[in-house]
């Protein structure tokens, strides 16, 4: 067999392996059984608009845009996602490689001294010699069984796997930002509300001992208004303490410890979009989460393939091509060409059945994996329902907060004007204070709900959808 002959093998091999058998169960996408859509969702007939992978901005505020962006590009979880990602992709080129033959080259040179008193001794002139040698060298499996490919398709899936990982962790920090965002804004207008009561408070104390002093009011008047006007000052300092905690979680998910935002006007956030009628279930595809677990069942589905393909003889060839001569100048001439070529076959014969339990195992992990894409699944769905009902009833409840609060500030006004006049006590004008001041806190919080219901719709479809959100804020 000529040296040439030998070094053209491996890509022959190649051939050969791709024209084998591959071991082991082909991948089937396996059928969950859902309901065709969302039980929460409306029965109306019509098709659902495209998903949105910016979701965010359909809340229409431009810092937290800014803070999505700044996430995106510092948050510490997210770049730890990212070099995972990039660990996979290495270990899937790494794979891959195993497919080609590796090609080595060798080469040294040494000089050595005999010993002049063996039986026979050497002349003087042979005791020292050199030996110099250089040499192309391959060894290349022939995957005839499938063994390397199957390892390839299970590396190709895990790398998706840990993209989708990737995203996973990109959508539950937008949304978290995005809730810590919201509740910093609701904090916001509670502070401006508590403040606007503080104000109340104070002209109510006011005009309470003024009234004492005329002699038209009691001291029991006084320390009531002094009373409620602490307690707004004991509010205002734990929403200043919230919004500083809420503050901060945002720096950290930003990856901007100085982080420090103004006030904003709460009121100018838009509400969330209606759901499209008739959702179907089909949307959970688009969940990265649902993917990467799908990803990681394919995986399980092909490392049963490497296992079984190791019961299979293992065919390899070998071949190497060089020169070798004592001396340096005659290395590359032909008289000094070496060359050596064969083909090794490793069949297992008898090891105690450990390559059959290591079938059984890929067939245990794939099982676990198909249960875990099913609980994906599964979970996804009961989440866009939690999220639809969440959505739904976070209106309504919003509508009947308003209509309290409209009444409550009604309420107010009419008992001010009544115990100025002098027809009610203090008591029923401090009643009304404190109504208003917590209806209009829960009108805050109500809306904060509803918009947090709409994150968690977003995040449970892996979207929001590509539709015109228009203001419809309180401005009242």
């Amino acid at each position: 067999m000529k040296p040439t002959t030998l070094l053209c093998l491996a890509p022959l091999a190649a051939v050969l392996t791709l024209a084998g058998c591959t071991a082991g169960p082909d991948y089937v996408r396996p059928t969950t059984p859902l309901p065709g859509k969302f039980v929460e969702a409306d029965d109306t007939a019509g098709a659902s608009a495209p998903l949105n992978r910016e979701w965010w901005k359909l809340f229409g505020d431009a810092s937290l845009n800014d803070l999505v962006d700044q996430a995106l590009q510092a948050n510490a979880d997210l770049q730890q996602a990212a070099a995972r990602v990039e660990e996979a992709d290495a270990f899937l080129r790494e794979a891959g490689s195993a497919l080609f033959p590796e090609i080595d080259l060798a080469g040294g040179g040494n000089r050595s001294r005999s010993s002049a008193n063996t039986v026979p001794a050497l002349p003087a002139n042979m005791l020292l010699h050199n030996d110099f040698r250089a040499a192309l060298s391959t060894s290349f499996e022939i995957d005839f069984w499938g063994k390397l490919r199957r390892g390839t398709e299970a590396a190709r899936d895990l790398a998706l796997a840990s993209h989708y990982g990737r995203d996973t962790v990109e959508l539950t920090l937008i949304g978290l930002l995005t809730q810590s965002y919201l509740a910093l804004r609701a904090l916001d207008a509670q502070l401006a509300v508590s403040r606007d009561s503080l104000g109340i408070r104070d002209k109510s104390l006011a005009i309470s001992k003024d009234r004492f002093t005329a002699g038209l009011g009691s001291q029991l008047d006084v320390q009531q208004a002094e009373s409620a006007r602490a307690a707004i000052v004991a509010q205002i300092a734990d929403l200043v303490q919230q919004r500083a905690v809420a503050q901060h979680q945002l720096a950290l998910l930003t990856g901007n410890p100085g982080l420090t935002l103004p006030p904003g006007d709460f009121s100018l956030l838009p509400l969330p979009p209606v759901p499209p009628a008739g959702l179907p279930s089909a949307l959970l595809d688009a969940r990265p989460d649902v993917r990467q677990a799908e990803a990681q069942m394919a995986a399980a589905n092909a490392k049963i393939g490497v296992a079984k393909a190791a019961l299979f003889p293992t065919i390899s060839l070998t071949a190497s091509l060089g020169s070798e001569s004592t001396d340096l100048a005659n290395l590359f001439k032909s008289d000094s060409n070496l060359w050596s070529g064969g083909l090794n076959l490793l069949l297992p014969v008898f090891d105690a059945g450990r390559q059959s339990a290591r079938v059984a195992q890929s067939a245990s992990l794939q099982k676990q994996a198909l249960a875990a894409y099913a609980k994906a699944v599964q979970t996804a769905f009961k989440e866009v329902n939690d999220a639809l009902v969440g959505l739904r009833q976070a209106g309504e409840k919003e509508l009947a907060v308003d209509v309290q609060t409209k009444a409550a500030t009604r309420v107010l006004s009419l008992a001010d004007a009544r115990y100025q006049a002098g027809y009610s006590p203090y008591l029923e004008l401090l009643d009304a204070q404190r109504n208003t001041n917590d209806a209009n806190l829960t009108f805050i919080r109500t809306r904060q709900a509803r918009l947090s219901a709409a994150v968690d719709m977003f995040k449970a479809l892996g979207g929001g959808w590509s539709a015109s959100l228009p203001l419809a804020a309180r401005k009242d």
